[in-house]
């Protein structure tokens, strides 16, 4: 596991272009250039060369971050951006109160015995024991409380479902920076993962992102619902004609197979939102810690969905859910905010 001092060549990488502040949507909110990539990496030079001291101060801006990747995807120097802010975290909270509070929140006893309470009344469901295409199935924490992509996954012939005792994926742990906890559920799972499988499915985008950037296999063994449905070439019908629109969660890379998957759908209008790859506000952590900022940016979310005048919005991320259920609450008519596998659980199979 690195410390900051390992990320001083990345971090002296950044010319300072600016670049960044054109994709980040808390400096398109804000006009701070603390809060984007360039400005928080003046802080962190300072705080290598001796000049300023890793505090609060400092913190306060590195939790000013969505953790959407934009900034890093857009970066010409080519930066590790967030696993720099995620050390930086780590080198300050870990000797805190509050860190180690959260860190003893976070054990593996507190955190995966509240996962399994929360599961006491989740229906269990037997999959089938034989398939032409075998799936590793990573639940996630939210599919490991609901079951709601196992019912779907019933209506979906020719495959096998493989079940594992599986860690959360890590990305709370990240955000906190309890960089070892993420690394002792990062190593659990590979160790899972060694077995026989054609791909390893997922239906939440924040735990393919995380399982693809820690697990060193090809990423074409990774599939998630967009992209099975589309696969096995399922076709859906909606009884009456229904509007649609999407939210792409900041975490998801193949907006395509989305496409592919609502033009097997019959009776389905699809509607882009403006901005729809723009962030939800949610991002975990962030809303806790910047509560008006994510509210902002959440309403304007819903502002793009009402204008679609969907009756629908669809989105693969539970945390976007209800970053996208908070942005349309008390909105009078609003289009319902559904996960694709309850949106397609609605549909009958055509």
């Amino acid at each position: 596991m690195k410390n900051l001092l390992d990320y001083k060549e990345e971090i002296n990488r950044c010319s300072k272009c600016g670049l960044c502040q054109n994709v980040c949507p808390i400096y398109k909110e804000t006009g701070n250039d603390c809060a984007v990539s360039r400005g928080k990496f003046v802080m962190l030079d300072g705080v290598l060369k001796g000049d300023l001291k890793l505090n609060k101060n400092i913190i306060k801006y590195i939790d000013m971050c969505l953790k959407c990747g934009k900034c890093e995807k857009f970066c010409p120097s080519g930066i590790e951006v967030c696993k720099i802010f995620e050390t930086a975290k780590h080198e300050y909270i870990k000797n805190t109160l509050l860190g180690k509070i959260i860190f003893f929140l976070e054990s593996k006893f507190v955190f995966n015995n509240i996962i399994k309470f929360l599961s006491i009344f989740r229906k269990s469901n037997n999959f089938n024991k034989s398939g032409t295409l075998k799936l590793l199935y990573f639940k996630g924490c939210y599919g490991n409380i609901f079951s709601i992509t196992e019912n779907l996954l019933h209506k979906i012939p020719n495959i096998e479902i493989i079940e594992k005792n599986f860690e959360c994926c890590g990305i709370p742990f990240l955000s906190s920076g309890n960089l070892e906890r993420f690394e002792d559920a990062k190593s659990k799972n590979i160790q899972l993962m060694d077995c026989d499988f054609d791909y390893i499915f997922t239906d939440c985008a924040s735990c393919e992102n995380i399982l693809k950037d820690y697990y060193n296999i090809d990423k074409s063994k990774f599939i998630n619902l967009c992209e099975l449905v589309s696969k096995q070439n399922i076709k859906f019908k909606s009884e009456k004609p229904i509007k649609i629109t999407f939210h792409k969660p900041c975490h998801m890379e193949n907006m395509h197979s989305f496409i592919d998957l609502i033009k097997n759908c019959k009776n389905t209008e699809y509607i882009e939102m403006k901005n729809y790859d723009e962030c939800c506000g949610f991002a975990g952590e962030f809303a806790l810690k910047n509560p008006k900022l994510s509210k902002l940016l959440s309403l304007r979310k819903a502002q793009n969905i009402i204008n679609t005048k969907a009756n629908y919005v669809i989105t693969t991320c539970p945390s976007c859910i209800l970053g996208l259920k908070r942005g349309l609450f008390r909105t009078k008519n609003a289009p319902k905010v559904l996960s694709l596998s309850e949106f397609l659980l609605m549909l009958n199979v055509n």
